[in-house]
């Protein structure tokens, strides 16, 4: 008998029982409009009847970068599905959009059923979390590519908004006010640094909590990234939101502008927000400047709203009844030239 695919290294009943597995995660996040999901060609769906008059797509795609070695480290796998949703929909809804569905795509050495059914749930977790239908995805097995255990990730995610109430900062003026949302921690960015320093330099063990941090380290590190679809929904409705930014690489300083007309600038306070321990400890054992940290971490906020200053108590309660923590953080002022970010 011939050479297999499988012998190759491709087992194509293990991809089978894989999608078996996942079917019923991804009928938990159903919505009414799905027409077709997990298992055919393409999966099918409506945009929501009656509910838009000039609805426009919004999408969206990220991965989860080196976050992923921590879950190769600890051989936990069900929370980086949180993140690699959350990646996607909090760009997403920056824009105002109702987070419609998702898709995944997985590629691996050799398919572990176990491991990738692991991977899915939370992938789930994040659309139900979020609203949102897990409508398909791809796992792909490429021997020889990946070390053996370990895979990659991508997220794909596709929402709607009313055209006349698009988010896009174009109305932002001198005097309003900032709002941040707590982060939940480091997200899915900076672990290139965050992993030199503290797994690399300073070899701290994943299952002991280093001093200042109040539990393990690995856990720490893989705390799901915070899903902000509902709580900007809740925001949208309470208070008149000109602009959205989701924090992610390059911080506040890069992140933040990207949402601000020309002429104007942020200035954020940092003493008006807590500052989750994480970055003090990356901060204090690597000798990383301020500066620095603010340009790579979110530094404790996750996604910050401009709104005018009188709505800021509704913005603040809307979030905060969604146990999401908020604070005003700042303001936006006159500016020259292209728009910046400042911490004072």
């Amino acid at each position: 008998m011939g050479t297999t695919y499988k012998q190759a290294g491709v087992d194509v009943e293990a991809g089978d029982a894989l999608v078996e597995r996942i079917k019923p995660l991804a009928a938990r996040t159903l919505r009414p409009e799905v027409l077709s999901g997990v298992g055919g060609f393409g999966g099918l769906f409506a945009l929501p009847a009656g509910k838009y008059r000039d609805p426009v797509l919004v999408s969206g795609t990220d991965g989860v970068g080196t976050k992923l070695k921590l879950a190769f480290a600890t051989g936990r796998h069900d929370t980086i599905g949180v993140d690699l949703v959350a990646m996607s929909v909090n760009d997403i809804v920056t824009s105002g959009a109702e987070p419609l569905f998702f898709l995944d795509y997985f590629a691996t050495s050799g398919l572990d059923v176990a491991q990738a059914t692991e991977v899915v749930r939370g992938i789930a977790r994040g659309c139900e979390e979020s609203g949102c239908t897990l409508l398909g995805g791809e796992t792909a097995e490429l021997p020889g590519f990946y070390q053996r255990g370990e895979y990659d990730l991508a997220g794909f995610a596709v929402g709607v908004v009313e055209r006349s109430k698009i988010v896009d900062g174009a109305r932002i003026r001198e005097g309003d006010a900032l709002v941040g949302l707590a982060s939940t921690g480091l997200h899915s960015n900076g672990y290139s640094l965050a992993r030199k320093v503290l797994l690399e330099q300073h070899r701290l063990p994943l299952d002991q909590a280093p001093e200042g941090l109040g539990r393990p380290l690995a856990d720490e590190l893989l705390e799901p990234t915070r899903l902000y679809a509902r709580a900007v929904a809740a925001l949208c409705a309470a208070a008149d939101v000109k602009g959205l930014a989701h924090i992610t690489g390059s911080g506040i300083p890069g992140n933040l502008p990207r949402c601000l007309p020309a002429g104007t600038r942020a200035v954020l306070e940092e003493r008006r927000w807590p500052r989750p321990p994480i970055f003090d400890l990356i901060g204090r054992l690597g000798g990383v400047a301020r500066e620095e940290l603010y340009a790579t971490f979110n530094m404790g906020l996750g996604m910050i709203a401009v709104v005018p200053a009188a709505d800021v108590p509704s913005a603040l309660g809307a979030a905060r009844g969604l146990g999401v923590p908020a604070w005003e953080v700042g303001r936006v002022e006159a500016g020259a030239g292209e728009p910046t970010a400042e911490i004072a």
